[in-house]
C-alpha cells in the first residue's frame, strides 16, 4: 500500500473525528491565554519562603500555594466550610481575585478527551492520535515527493486551489500537527494506564514533636533554596493535626519538610515517565506559555481547512479516475498500453489511443505502468507516462523503473510517450529516464520518445500520424478532453495586423459578462483569471479546444487575446472572422507556470510575435511600478508590432520601465531578440544579478534561441536557464 493511499484513507475515515478534536482543542487553547492574562506572573528567581512570608500575611489560613505552568500564583484556603482559590500577587501577596480552572463548559474538555463516551471514547480519542501521526507522516513523505526533496520544500506550489491550499498550509502546520498528535499518545498512555508515572509509594515521615512551636515558612531552609521557577505546588501542614509536614513539588519531584526543625525528612526524584509526561502537557496544551497556546489554537482549527481541502482533493481525483473501457484481457491483447498519470488526465489519452487502436481490428489491454509486461499473443506495447512534481513517477508509479529494469527484453518493440508542462525544469523527465532504461534493457521502438506539452491534443493528433505510418495502416488520434463549464464571450474591440507573410493577426477584445471587474463567475468557465492564463476556445465543428495566452486578468473587465491565422487553422479562422457584437463560447485554465507573482524584484520580458501578449498583460497590471523590461521581437515595425501604441503608453507611465524592439525583415531592423539579449548582455546580467524574474513567450524555436543565448550572456555569473528555473525565476510559454 501506497503512501498516498494510506494518507488519503486516514484522512476519508478519521478526518471527521479529527477535526472535532481540533476544534475543542483550538477552544480548549483559550484557557491558557486566559490565565496569562488574568494574573501577573511570579518571577522565576523569587525564593518561595519569601513568596509563603507574603502570601500568609494575607492569607493566614492558607493551605496550599499552586505555581500555575502560566506564571501566576493561586492560593487555595477555607472561609468557614467554603472552600477558597484566588489569585494572589507575589510580589506582595495581595489577593486579586477569585480563580477557576476553566471558563469554558466542561463537556468542551470532555469532548475533546474521550468523545464524551467516557473510557472507550479515550481509546477512541488515542486511536485517533494514533492516526493522526501517520497521517502526519504519511504527508511529510507526500509532501517532499511533490516539491521535490528538502531543498525545494518552500518553493511555489502548483496545482487546483484545494492543492495549493492542502499543501501551503501543510508546510506552515505539520511539525505542529505531528507533536501534538505524539503528545497526546504520550498523555493518553498515563491515562488509560498503559504507563505508570510512579509506583512508588510515598514515604511515612512525620515531622517530630519537640515541643517548640513551628518554624515559619519563610524560615524552612529547603524552602529558602528553592526558586519560584521550579516550584509547581506547596502544601502547608495541617492545623489539626502536629505530625503533619510540608510537602513541596517541584519540576525535579517532591519532598516533605519538618514543620519544627525545617529539614527535609524525604525526597523523590520525578520519574523518567512523569518528566515526559509534564513535558507533553506542556507542548500539549501551552499551558507554560500563551503565545504558544495560540498557535496550538490556530492549528487545531486548520484541521477544518486540511480536512475540507483533502475531501475536494479526493472528490477531483475521484472525477478524474480512469474508467478505461472495451479492455481486453492480458492473455488475448495483441497491444498493451501502459499508463503512469498523477493527476489522471493522461488515462483519456489511452483511451483514445485505444479505441483507435480497436477500432483497426486490434485486441488492447489498457493497464497501469505497475503492472508492465508482455505475454505470448503481444507484439506492441505504449506507455503513456506523465511526469510529477521535480522529475518523478507518479506515486502509483514510483517503484516501476525498478520493476521494467529486472525484466528480461523481448523483441516486441515498447514505444514511450511523454506528458509534462515545459514551464518545469524537469520536463518529461520521468518519461525519458523511461524510455532510456528500455533501451538499455535491449527492448526496440516503433518511435522514437515523443514529448506532449500541456496535454496537447494537436500534438497527440501529429504522433498519431507518425504511429499510423509506422504500423502501416490507418489511424486517427483525434482526442476529446473534457471541456469545463464554458461561458458566453461578445467581441466588443478588435485591432486588425496585416501581418508580413500574409498571414493576417488581430488583437480582440470580448466583455466579461461579469459587471464590473470585481465580479466573480463560478461555474461558468470563467473566474479570478490572470495575464498569462489560457483561455479555452472549442471552435464550431471540433470538440478540441484551443488555447489561447490572455492580455488581461480579471481586474481589467475584459478578456483579450492575440490570434494569427494558421494555414488551415479552424478556430483562427473562425475567430478571425468574427464581427463586432459576435459571441464565442469559452472557458479558463490556469498557467500558473508562467504566472508572474506581486514583486518588486526585476522582470524580464522576452516576446516574439503574438507571443507578447501575456507579457502585455502583466505590463498593464503593473501597479506597483515594478521595474519591468520587456524586449519585443517582429518582423516589420507597421504590420507586426502587436500592442505597440499600448506598449508605448505603459512606458510613459512608468509600468514599463524599458523598451527594445528588433525586426527582422527591415534594414537596420536589429535582427532577433536574441541579438539584443547578446548586445545588451552586461545589463541583462546585471538584472539577472539583482534577481530578476524571466517570462520567454513565442515559439518554441525563439525560445530555444533565448536559452542558449542567455547561457552564453549568464556563464560568467555562473548562472543558467535550467539553474534559473531550478529557482522558479524563469518561465515559458511556448506554441
Amino acid at each position: 500500500m501506497s503512501w498516498k493511499v494510506i494518507h488519503r484513507w486516514l484522512g476519508l475515515t478519521i478526518g471527521t473525528l479529527a477535526v472535532v478534536l481540533g476544534i475543542t482543542g483550538s477552544v480548549l487553547a483559550i484557557d491558557p491565554v486566559q490565565q496569562a492574562w488574568q494574573a501577573p506572573a511570579a518571577p522565576g528567581d523569587l525564593p518561595v519562603a519569601t513568596l509563603v512570608e507574603r502570601v500568609t500575611r494575607t492569607v493566614p489560613d492558607a493551605e496550599e500555594i499552586r505555581h500555575l505552568p502560566s506564571g501566576a500564583v493561586v492560593v487555595f484556603s477555607f472561609a468557614g466550610d467554603q472552600p477558597q482559590a484566588q489569585y494572589v500577587d507575589p510580589a506582595d501577596g495581595r489577593v486579586l481575585g477569585a480563580w477557576q480552572a476553566s471558563a469554558l463548559p466542561r463537556w468542551v474538555k470532555n469532548l475533546h478527551r474521550s468523545l464524551l463516551l467516557g473510557d472507550a471514547g479515550r481509546w477512541g480519542a488515542a486511536g485517533i492520535a494514533l492516526a493522526m501521526a501517520l497521517l502526519c507522516v504519511s504527508a511529510l513523505v507526500l509532501l517532499l515527493r511533490r516539491m521535490g526533496g528538502w531543498r525545494q520544500l518552500a518553493a511555489r506550489v502548483r496545482g487546483s486551489l484545494a492543492q495549493r491550499i492542502h499543501v501551503v498550509a501543510g508546510r506552515v502546520v505539520l511539525a505542529v500537527l505531528c507533536l501534538t498528535s505524539l503528545t497526546a499518545l504520550t498523555m493518553s498512555a498515563s491515562t488509560l494506564g498503559l504507563v505508570e508515572l510512579d509506583a512508588r509509594v510515598e514515604p511515612e515521615v512525620l515531622s517530630v514533636l519537640t515541643g517548640q512551636p513551628d518554624l515559619p515558612g519563610a524560615r524552612l531552609a529547603p524552602l529558602q533554596s528553592l526558586a519560584m521557577k521550579d516550584l509547581r505546588k506547596l502544601n502547608f501542614p495541617g492545623p489539626t493535626d502536629p505530625e503533619d509536614t510540608w510537602n513541596v513539588a517541584t519540576a525535579q519531584g517532591q519532598g516533605w519538610i519538618d514543620r519544627y526543625s525545617g529539614q527535609m525528612l524525604a525526597w523523590q526524584d520525578a520519574t523518567l515517565a512523569q518528566r515526559i509526561y509534564d513535558w507533553a502537557v506542556v507542548l500539549h496544551t501551552g499551558e507554560a506559555s500563551w503565545p504558544w497556546a495560540v498557535v496550538l489554537g490556530l492549528v487545531g482549527a486548520s484541521m477544518l481547512l486540511f480536512w475540507l481541502s483533502g475531501v475536494v482533493i479526493w472528490w477531483q481525483a475521484r472525477r478524474q479516475a480512469p474508467r478505461i473501457t472495451g479492455n481486453t484481457p492480458l492473455a488475448q491483447a495483441d497491444v498493451l498500453i501502459f499508463v503512469a498519470s498523477e493527476g489522471g488526465s493522461t488515462w483519456g489519452f489511452a483511451q483514445t489511443l485505444q479505441d483507435a487502436l480497436s477500432q483497426g481490428g486490434h485486441r488492447v489491454h489498457t493497464s497501469e505502468l505497475e503492472n508492465f509486461q508482455t505475454t505470448a499473443a503481444t507484439r506492441q506495447v505504449f506507455v503513456l507516462a506523465a511526469t510529477y512534481g521535480e522529475g518523478q513517477a507518479p506515486a502509483h508509479a514510483s517503484h516501476a523503473l525498478e520493476h521494467i529494469a529486472k525484466l528480461g527484453a523481448s523483441a516486441v518493440p515498447v514505444t514511450v510517450l511523454g506528458f509534462g508542462d515545459r514551464q518545469f525544469p524537469a520536463f518529461c523527465a520521468f518519461a525519458v529516464a523511461l524510455d532510456q532504461t528500455l533501451r538499455a534493457q535491449g527492448w526496440p521502438a516503433l518511435l522514437p520518445l515523443e514529448c506532449i506539452h500541456q496535454q496537447s491534443g494537436q500534438q497527440f493528433a501529429r504522433w498519431g500520424v507518425a504511429l499510423a505510418q509506422a504500423l502501416g495502416e490507418p489511424l486517427v488520434l483525434e482526442h476529446v478532453p473534457r471541456v469545463p463549464p464554458t461561458t458566453t464571450l461578445t467581441l466588443v474591440a478588435r485591432q486588425d495586423y496585416p501581418g508580413v507573410t500574409g498571414q493576417a493577426t488581430a488583437i480582440l477584445r470580448f466583455a466579461w459578462p461579469a459587471q464590473g471587474p470585481g465580479a466573480r463567475l463560478r461555474g461558468h468557465g470563467l473566474a479570478r483569471f490572470a495575464a498569462g492564463d489560457l483561455l479555452g476556445i472549442v471552435p464550431p465543428g471540433s470538440t478540441v479546444p484551443r488555447y489561447y495566452s490572455l492580455a488581461s486578468g480579471w481586474k481589467d473587465g475584459f478578456v483579450e487575446i492575440c490570434v494569427r491565422q494558421m494555414p488551415g487553422g479552424l478556430c483562427s479562422t473562425h475567430l478571425l472572422g468574427l464581427q463586432m457584437g459576435d459571441s464565442i463560447t469559452a472557458f479558463v485554465r490556469s498557467n500558473p507556470g508562467f504566472a508572474l507573482p506581486r514583486t518588486r524584484r526585476p522582470v524580464l520580458l522576452i516576446g516574439a510575435g503574438t507571443g507578447v501578449a501575456p507579457l502585455a498583460g502583466f505590463i498593464r497590471r503593473n501597479d506597483r511600478r515594478s521595474p519591468m523590461h520587456l524586449y519585443f521581437g517582429g518582423r516589420d515595425p507597421a504590420r507586426d508590432f502587436y500592442f505597440g501604441s499600448d506598449i508605448q503608453r505603459w512606458l510613459d507611465e512608468g509600468r514599463l520601465a524599458t523598451l527594445e524592439t528588433v525586426f527582422s525583415r527591415v534594414p537596420g531592423g536589429g535582427g532577433y531578440v536574441q541579438d539584443a539579449l547578446r548586445r545588451d548582455a552586461e545589463r541583462v546580467r546585471d538584472l539577472v544579478a539583482q534577481g530578476a524574474l524571466v517570462r520567454v513567450c513565442g515559439s518554441r524555436a525563439m525560445a530555444q534561441g533565448v536559452a542558449e543565448t542567455l547561457d552564453t550572456v549568464l556563464a560568467p555569473l555562473q548562472l543558467s536557464v535550467s539553474t534559473l528555473k531550478a529557482k522558479e525565476r524563469y518561465a515559458e510559454d511556448v506554441f
